[in-house]
């Protein structure tokens, strides 16, 4: 089959689209016929070296996947041959960026039916970052005030939309570039952060602060300042502490996405009611994936990029 893979950790010129052999599933894993693979900062972090997730090398990237399961491992009875699923692989095995993949069947779901199959791919470790966020670290509630800094990239879109979905008033920082995107998804305010100030445009304190973007340690403990007494800093940018403030009983959590097959099962019913839109940025050939590890490394990949392999 065909993979890309890297042999050595460094520069996307590492990475290799090369001929690997089919993998076996073992007990209580499928195989999965793989029609989307979704680009991730974070694979351009582990094949950098960079991000502490032990991987063996030579290393497939990839760890959202949607495709069609053609082999069932020993034990396996929750899942078919022939069915369309959609998953959050763990991290430190070979991935998706492959014509197919290995899985365990638990970290697997029905893939929602209302969208392309390879754009599902779009959906796992961002939707599942957004709801654990907003609502496990962030206990979001109906009539709360959040606000999303960040929310044009692809975690973002979700949480606008999951947010507002659950009854709260979004704020939303935005480029012009996101600006209409982070509207449709529902933001009730849209500050452009590339002409105004994020401290001084929040007039009115807020429940929950969700920092999607990159921000300096300064920045951040100012920002926090915008959250009510007994509210809460979430931030998934673990380079910067997340602030809290003891004193006024604001919690400061940072978020590390984890596997929630039920929660993905939810967010796939959400998406196959029509009331949660998967937003693709580009969809590439998996033989095109080094160059968008490349464009990703000068910070020119903006939105979700879905990568399809070949036809089997």
């Amino acid at each position: 089959m065909k993979a890309v893979r890297f042999h050595e950790t460094g520069s996307a010129e590492v990475l290799r689209y090369e001929d690997v052999e089919v993998p076996v599933p073992g007990a209580g894993e499928v195989r999965v016929q793989v029609a989307g693979s979704a680009f991730n900062p974070a694979d351009g972090g582990m094949r950098g070296g960079f991000l502490p997730i032990p991987v063996t090398l030579p290393h497939v990237p990839g760890f959202d996947v949607s495709g069609t399961i053609d082999a069932l491992g020993v034990g396996v009875d929750s899942l078919t041959v022939g069915q369309d699923v959609v998953g959050f692989l763990p991290m430190t095995a070979d991935g998706s960026a492959a014509q197919y993949v290995v899985a365990p069947a638990d970290a697997l779901v029905a893939a929602p039916a209302r969208i392309p199959l390879a754009d599902a791919a779009g959906l796992p470790s961002a939707g599942l970052t957004a709801w654990q966020s907003l609502f496990e670290a962030g206990e979001l509630e109906a009539g709360q005030r959040v606000l999303i800094n960040g929310a044009g990239g692809p975690v973002g879109g979700y949480a606008v939309q999951l947010a507002k979905r659950a009854g709260a008033y979004v704020v939303a920082t935005a480029s012009p570039r996101s600006e209409q995107t982070v509207k449709a998804a529902g933001a009730d305010e849209i500050i452009d952060h590339t002409t105004t100030s994020v401290l001084d445009a929040v007039t009115e304190p807020v429940d929950v602060l969700l920092n999607l973007a990159p921000i300096t340690a300064e920045g951040f403990v100012a920002l926090a300042t915008r959250v009510r007494d007994g509210g809460v800093v979430v931030s998934t940018t673990p380079t910067v502490a997340t602030p809290g403030d003891e004193a006024r009983g604001v919690r400061a959590v940072t978020i590390f996405v984890h596997p929630d097959a039920d929660v993905l099962s939810g967010l796939v019913a959400l998406i196959d009611s029509g009331d949660l839109n998967v937003e693709i940025a580009r969809r590439v050939p998996l033989s095109e994936l080094p160059a968008i590890h490349e464009q990703a490394d000068a910070g020119q990949v903006h939105g979700k990029v879905v990568v399809v392999p070949p036809a089997v």
